[in-house]
């Protein structure tokens, strides 16, 4: 030990911040320190950004649907009883199971027909719909709906509107009714106005009706206590992950385990959250090249860091170093340069979001088109270990070669004769 260091460790230090014969040996170490910094404090800043936008899209989706859902097994209706929300709602971290019905349906005027979504909301689910868009009046009547503003548009529809709406299964039951007559009482198709329209998001906006979950259940020829599923929230001080898990064991273990099955907001729009991950991952891999780079020039650095110190690597041989510690000495040199960007990048990009969180410097490029003015940012944990442990383990990786070449430079009879 040298004053309570390893040698390797005490070593490699000299070498970094000692001052060298040949100045382009201290330009290169900078550059390759500063490549570090920017790739990883930039990598860092675009993940945050990606997984703000994915926070947002999230954020807006379940202010009709929720983060978790209880949906059929097989099928497309389960029967709720009381006795089942009772249970869900007695889990810890639920905050509220509503049931819901929803469907595809077919709204028609006299000049045009559209193909929708349809979501039967139960009252509690309506008010917390409101209290959430600050909506100053109900969406919908009992025996009335609610349309997207696009939707709306799309099909020349306005508020106080009286269209019919009816669901595909009516159209097969009117096919059915051709040969047994018998159901033809059930063929009227419903009558309702539009109460109001509404802009949330764009995947509810352009094709979403909401109206009651009973007239709902009517437009679906759904039966007396058969729904779709049951939404459930979670309460704010929870994890929806944790939360989530603990329904799939409460789950496994109860009656309902062959004919329900718990289904998050990421399996329900897969194809979204999919390429919102892509998107992330791919950003990942392309400025990983950054660091990548910058490492590159790291080995340039070490290997002129060897040729400058050979006479000093010859002095430690004689002090009795051997091979394995000569490259340790380099290894443990390119990952304190690593550790050093590392942590320079991850407190720029830490403090950078953070402004960015507070103060909205960076705008969006249209502010009318979004409905957010500024980028949104959502710094997670394990982004800032995965990119930081990343670059700081491609620093070792790539000290590797010179402190190779180190150690055959210290271990060389050629380097006897010149000190001689």
């Amino acid at each position: 030990m040298i004053n309570g260091i390893k040698p390797g460790v005490w070593i490699a230090q000299r070498f970094s911040f000692a001052r060298k014969r040949f100045r382009i040996i201290n330009i290169i170490s900078a550059i390759s320190l500063a490549g570090i910094i920017i790739g990883v404090s930039t990598l860092l800043v675009v993940m945050s950004v990606l997984n703000g936008f994915q926070k947002l899209a999230r954020d807006l989706f379940i202010t009709i649907d929720s983060p978790v859902q209880l949906v059929p097994f097989t099928g497309r209706t389960i029967k709720v009883s009381d006795n089942l929300l009772r249970s869900i709602r007695a889990l810890e971290g639920v905050a509220s199971a509503e049931p819901f019905a929803e469907g595809e349906a077919i709204v028609a005027t006299q000049n045009k027909s559209e193909l929708v979504f349809l979501k039967g909301l139960s009252d509690a689910a309506h008010r917390r719909l409101m209290h959430q868009t600050h909506a100053t009046r109900p969406f919908f009547t009992p025996e009335t709906i609610a349309v997207g503003e696009l939707l709306a548009y799309r099909t020349n529809l306005y508020p106080l509107q009286a269209v019919k709406i009816f669901s595909p299964q009516l159209i097969s039951l009117g096919l059915a009714s051709l040969s047994e007559p018998y159901l033809l009482p059930a063929l009227s198709i419903p009558e309702t106005t539009i109460s109001s329209t509404f802009s949330m998001h764009k995947a509810f906006d352009d094709r979403y009706v909401l109206t009651s979950e009973r007239f709902a259940q009517n437009i679906l020829l759904l039966g007396t206590g058969e729904y779709s599923g049951i939404d459930i929230r979670v309460k704010e001080s929870e994890s929806p992950d944790i939360v989530t898990y603990r329904i799939r064991e409460w789950l496994a273990k109860s009656a309902f385990k062959k004919t329900c099955k718990v289904r998050t907001l990421e399996e329900k729009y897969s194809n979204i959250f999919t390429v919102m991950q892509l998107e992330k991952w791919i950003s990942f891999s392309v400025l990983m090249l950054i660091i990548l780079v910058a490492g590159l020039s790291l080995t340039g650095a070490l290997a002129m860091t060897a040729i400058d110190k050979q006479h000093e690597l010859f002095y430690l041989r004689c002090l009795g170093l051997e091979k394995p510690q000569f490259m340790a000495i380099f290894i443990i040199q390119g990952g304190i340069t690593g550790l050093m960007g590392s942590v320079a990048g991850t407190v720029i990009a830490w403090s950078v979001c953070k402004l960015q969180e507070r103060y909205g410097i960076v705008e969006l490029p249209s502010k009318s088109a979004f409905i957010i003015h500024a980028y949104p940012v959502n710094m997670q944990t394990d982004d800032f270990l995965v990119v930081g442990i990343t670059a700081i383990l491609l620093c070792f990786a790539v000290s590797l070669y010179p402190a190779r070449k180190a150690a055959l430079i210290a271990t060389s009879r050629t380097l006897d004769l010149k000190t001689n």
